[in-house]
């Protein structure tokens, strides 16, 4: 096992994350709020093959890497869901695509907090310690 590649992968998550946070309060724009978001998802799922010292699947499809660790993690429906919002952010947020509308605030707060209990609990599991990762 590969507990300090796990924890780079992290680490980056945690920007991510931390980037999505401050552009929300700042009532940013809800575009950019979302790519953070789901990079930060992305990279905490894909921590557990950097662990597993496995090749990391090039994927920005977060319920097919969910599928993938699903012996690590698993998700409720719900949030599964909340994956297949958080991976349409990807696709329909970091382009341009004409007559689209912004993410609204109350889904971004939704996904934020899903994100920060995934960050916790991806933590808990790979035993990394999240005041290590939040310096």
């Amino acid at each position: 096992m590969n507990k300090a590649s796990a924890q780079k992968w992290i680490v980056k998550a945690w920007h991510n994350l931390s980037g999505a946070k401050i552009f929300y309060k700042a009532n940013h724009y809800t575009d950019v709020t979302t790519v953070e978001i789901h990079y930060a998802v992305e990279k905490l799922l894909k921590s557990f093959f950097a662990y597993e010292n496995k090749k990391i699947p090039k994927t920005h499809n977060l319920s097919e890497l969910s599928n993938l660790i699903n012996y690590f993690i698993e998700f409720t429906e719900d949030e599964l869901d909340l994956l297949d919002i958080i991976s349409e952010y990807h696709t329909e947020e970091a382009y341009p695509i004409p007559d689209r509308t912004m993410p609204p605030k109350d889904e971004i707060k939704e996904v934020l907090d899903f994100t920060e209990n995934l960050l916790e609990k991806v933590c808990e599991i790979l035993k990394v310690s999240i005041d290590e990762i939040k310096k």
